[in-house]
């Protein structure tokens, strides 16, 4: 009986069986040709959940013929990471094998833990790979970041889900072997699966448990293997959306009562709560904005809280934001004139910026008239009048009502 789980048995073990990230993996780009010439340096893959980041580790540690070592950032801490790097330096000195060390989720790591990673890929004892869903920017020490590559993942399009599920189906050794799925199913499948391919492969699998290797996969199995797979919450499927959707008008209705439970069903379910905070962070100037600047100071307070001390002691931070924001008084006003600006914007980029509003920090520039004629505001008692859009744009009010 089988019981790995399919996403694992199907993880590709080359770059030939890889689908997806042609921008960073495909024939001559940089990180493809790192690994070919051997010249490889540690690195940091960003992406969303299910693109790859993994698989690629694997791949990179068996095409530069390096030991692999893993480690999971939740779950592991200094006394492991001392164990690997201890066995790695012994692998060096003794055959010249190098080691690959992975590190998932490196983001959850505070500054302590990867301060005592540093030491090691400063030396080169591992060469560090480290998978992160947040930008390394906010949360990887600058010492290390300045030390890695950072190689940016893109979440799957439809045609590579398709393309993954259809291997699914068709290898008899690794994946399902001659099962029977519908057209239409593979498409919702590829549809809703956010990108995520081990979302996709994890409910394929679920389906086919529940109809049996003989039976034919239609969409209705693919619908109820995805909510039995609890994509709804932590893998940004359709129902997710939903459920995003009802909280944002819930709060745009005043309903705090609602906008909590929305909430709720979000975080009991494992929603992050940084998408979530980023969510509220959006609405407080979409649809309070300038009716109440606090809004934004509450929403941007809940999500520092939620980076620094997370689940579950965040959820009463974000329950504060979401409730303040329910019964804020509203305005889009906002919302629709940076709509109307960036409208103007797109079709007038050819025009030119008044020669008075100008930058002028050469002799040269000035001389041609660039800053000539400006009024500086605070030298005038009285308010300025003088243009400051481009003539052809003269008198657009986009903050009008």
């Amino acid at each position: 009986m089988i019981t790995t789980p399919l996403a694992d048995r199907l993880r590709p073990r080359n770059f030939d069986e890889f689908v997806g990230q042609e921008q960073i993996i495909g024939e001559g780009k940089l990180l493809r040709q790192l690994i070919a010439n051997d010249e490889l340096s540690s690195l940091i893959l960003w992406g969303p959940p299910g693109v790859g980041k993994t698989t690629l580790a694997h791949i990179i540690a068996e095409q530069t013929k390096s030991h692999f070592a893993a480690l999971s950032a939740v779950m592991s801490g200094k006394e492991e990471l001392k164990r690997i790097v201890s066995a790695a330096a012994q692998r060096l000195l003794a055959g010249q094998q190098r080691t690959v060390l992975f590190i998932d989720e490196i983001h959850r790591w505070n500054k302590a833990q990867q301060d005592a990673l540093l030491p090691y890929v400063e030396k080169g004892v591992v060469i560090l790979i480290g998978a992160t869903t947040e930008n390394p920017s906010f949360e990887i020490i600058g010492a290390l970041l300045s030390r890695s590559r950072v190689f940016i993942l893109k979440r799957l399009e439809p045609e590579d889900i398709r393309r993954i599920i259809q291997r699914a189906v068709k290898d008899e050794e690794r994946g399902l072997g001659k099962i029977e799925i519908k057209d239409e199913a593979i498409e919702l499948l590829a549809e809703l699966a956010g990108g995520d391919a081990r979302v996709a492969l994890n409910a394929l699998e679920m389906a086919v448990k529940g109809k049996g290797e003989e039976a034919q996969i239609t969409s209705d199995d693919i619908k109820e293997a995805l909510q039995r797979t609890h994509l709804v919450f932590d893998k940004q499927g359709e129902e997710f959306y939903n459920v995003i959707s009802a909280l944002h008008k819930s709060m745009r209705g005043g309903n705090a009562n609602a906008a909590l439970y929305w909430l709720a069903r979000m975080l009991e379910g494992g929603a992050d709560p940084l998408y979530i905070a980023r969510r509220v962070l959006r609405f407080a100037s979409e649809d309070i904005g300038m009716a109440n600047a606090e809004a934004l100071i509450q929403a941007n307070a809940a999500y520092d809280a939620c980076h620094k001390i997370g689940m579950p002691e965040c959820t009463v931070h974000l329950a504060q934001a979401v409730v303040y924001c329910a019964k804020s008084k509203k305005s889009n006003l906002l919302y629709t004139a940076y709509g109307r600006a960036a409208a103007d914007a797109r079709v007038t980029s050819h025009l030119g910026v008044p020669l008075h509003l100008r930058n002028a920090p050469t002799r040269f520039m000035k001389e041609i008239g660039y800053g000539k004629d400006y009024k500086y505001n605070p030298d005038y008692e009285v308010p300025v009048e003088q243009e400051y859009l481009p003539p052809e744009l003269k008198g657009n009010n986009y903050l009008k009502k």
